[in-house]
Formats: structure tokens, sequence, C-alpha cells
């Protein structure tokens, strides 16, 4: 195995180990997020899809060279990555129409190997290559860009509209991040109020909504949608930009809560250098599977207050929120929030490294820790 090869595979067990131990922290029922309930577990189905495209580019490895990840910053693989995945589950059928099926490989490796004496490479190649298209031709990948859905359908007492939850994310092509987006939103459109809320204010039982919905549940309004969000949801733009957009380009939109959930930075011993301190201390961990470190942020903007619409012989005006941004905070003021949590995965082993090395409290001051030992993650160490 190449030096190439071994890091590749260094850094996919690495990600994978992550990854899996960031779910079971999003599904379990003790993790300090589960009071978010269906937040926790919406973020846990985008793992699911990222932990999905890192077997997909693990199997990849076995026919193409190359794979590239923002060893300086995000620790996550680059954009292009996630385009050439793309691209390659369009072209999955035509492609594997030309390889011949995995019972026929093996037999012919193993012939191959009686008869020769050595090892197959171009046919093991053909293997890597089929295993890879048929993992690809899912489309529970984490992709460029996925399109909303609605999670959640209710009504809100007081001012008897019904709202929705509709997340939807992207991989931000600049930070090389995955970003996860949950709004929470008011429609107050005549034909889906008389359609969805019953005499008494409340949420029609005889209207089955079989969730989730793909898009936003308002069909008048969900291409136009899908098309504000896949244009307002880059890195660089901060949540409450993007909720005040939100309210802005949709007259009967009214939203209350925005969520953004930024995946990482991811460190790694040996692969990423984003961080000398962390990249020093995670070398010395014997374990080369436990030696990395996981973070994310989750950030919040809400609506204090809403001013009502005004209507005029001659102009109008829509109603609008008005976002709280807590400027008492210096850095919730930077990112545009109401308010942030930023939250550290690490394993037990190199948590106590960092410890030892008196760098723990330095490094994830600011964040909330969460250690994943036996399978299990413990957190408020």
């Amino acid at each position: 195995m190449t030096p190439e090869n071994e890091a590749a595979a260094r850094y996919f067990s690495a990600i994978t180990a992550a990854l899996s131990g960031l779910e079971v922290f999003m599904r379990d029922d003790r993790s300090p997020l589960y009071r978010h309930g269906i937040v926790a577990k919406i973020v846990a189905e985008y793992i699911a899809r990222l932990d999905k495209s890192f077997a997909c580019w693990r199997n990849r490895l076995g026919f193409m060279d190359t794979f590239r990840i923002s060893r300086a910053e995000s620790g996550f693989p680059v954009f292009q990555n996630l385009l050439e995945l793309e691209n390659d589950r369009r072209q999955a059928d035509a492609r594997l129409a030309n390889i011949p099926l995995a019972g026929e490989l093996r037999e012919e490796m193993a012939d191959f190997i009686l008869r020769h004496k050595e090892f197959p490479e171009a046919l093991q190649k053909s293997m890597a290559e089929r295993l890879y298209l048929e993992d690809v031709k899912s489309e529970n990948t984490f992709g460029p860009f996925t399109l909303a859905q609605t999670a959640k359908v209710s009504v809100n007492p007081k001012t008897a509209r019904p709202y929705y939850l509709v997340h939807w994310a992207t991989f931000d092509g600049s930070a090389n991040l995955p970003l996860v987006y949950m709004v929470t939103v008011e429609d107050s459109s005549e034909a889906m109020i008389s359609q969805l809320v019953d005499s008494n204010g409340k949420l029609n039982e005889k209207v089955d909504i079989p969730l989730p919905v793909d898009g936003l549940l308002n069909p008048e309004l969900a291409h136009r949608f899908d098309d504000f969000t896949e244009k307002n949801s880059a890195y660089t733009l901060s949540p409450a930009t993007i909720a005040v957009n939100l309210d802005k380009d949709f007259e009967p939109l009214h939203p209350k809560q925005l969520r953004r959930v930024v995946l990482g930075p991811f460190y790694s011993a040996g692969i990423t250098d984003n961080n000398s301190t962390v990249t020093e201390v995670l070398a010395k961990v014997r374990k080369p599977e436990n030696a990395w470190l996981l973070t994310w942020t989750i950030q919040e903007v809400y609506s204090k207050a809403e001013k009502p619409g005004r209507k005029g012989l001659f102009s109008s005006e829509k109603t609008t929120q008005e976002f709280f941004v807590n400027t008492d905070d210096l850095e919730a003021a930077r990112q545009g929030v109401s308010s942030y949590e930023n939250h550290a995965l690490i394993p037990h082993e190199a948590y106590q490294a960092l410890y030892a090395a008196g760098e723990a409290q330095k490094i994830f001051a600011g964040y909330k820790v969460h250690i994943l030992s036996n399978g299990q993650v413990i957190s408020d160490v």
C-alpha cells in the first residue's frame, strides 16, 4: 500500500468513526441536543447521507488514484468530489452495463490467481468500480444541494396560520463544509389556511399529509422556494440575512425561526493541518482510528415581533418580521444570530491525550464537549 493510500485509509477510518459517533449522539434521547427532538432527527438523516458518500468515495479509491480534502481548513472533501459523485450517479447504469457482474468477476479473479499465481489488479479495479457504481446509484448520498422537505405541519393558535418545519442541505463549495438548514415558517395564503385550519383554529384532521413532503407544502410557492434556498444557502450569508431575504421575497410566508447546522471543521492526525496544536497532540494517540476531533456549530435566529402589513390605495407594505440578533454577544453579532452553540465530539483516547498535554481547556473553551467511548457518547464532561 502506497503512503497516499495509507493516508486515505486512515482518513476514511477516522471520518467514518466520527460520523457514526455523531449519528449516535443525534439519535440518543439522553443527549443534550435531543431536547430539540425533530431537529436532531433531521440532522441525523443528513449525517447518514454523508456517511453513504464516504462509503462511495472509499470504494472509488479502489480504481481511482486521487481524493482531495481541504486539509488546511475544513478537513472535509473538496467540492469537486461531490460534483464527481453526482456525475457518476447519473452515468451509473450506462457504465455498469459495460462491467461484468460481481459473481462473474469473482470467478475470473479466482481463475486468474490459480493460473498466474499473482493478484489480478485489473479485475480488482473492475470489481471496485462495480461496487462503487452500485452504491452511488442510490440518491441517499450528500449532494452539492439537497432540495427542501416539509417535515412537520401545525397551526399557530395565536395567528390561526398553518406553519411548516422545512429543511434542506448544501455543501458549501468555498468553505468545503456541509450545511443543514431548518426553517419554521407560517403561511398566510388563503388557500392553505382554508385547507389546513379547521373552524376551531386547529390543524384539519381530515386532510391527510404524508410527511415528509418533498418541497414546501404550499404547491404554489414550492418551486420558487426551492429556487430561493439554492441561491440563499451560502456559508458567507448569515442566518439573519437568509431569514430577512426569505421574509422579503415571499408575501404570504412569515419565517419565525431559522437554524443552520455547520458540520466541521474535522481534525485528523497526520492528515489535516488546520490546527497545529490539535494535530500535534492527536499524533500521539496510540490508535490512528481514535486520533480525530469533529466540531459543529448550531446557529439560530428567531423573530421577536411581527410588524403588521399595510394596504393602501396607492401603496402597500407586507407583514415583516423583526429578527433578534444578540448584539450583547460579540460572536453572536458577528455570526448574525440570536444564539449559537459550539459542539465537539472526540474519542475518549484522544480526549485523554489532549487533557494530559494540558491543552483540553484551551482547545475546548466555548465548546460543549461530547466523548465517544465504547459506542456511547458521554456529554457534559
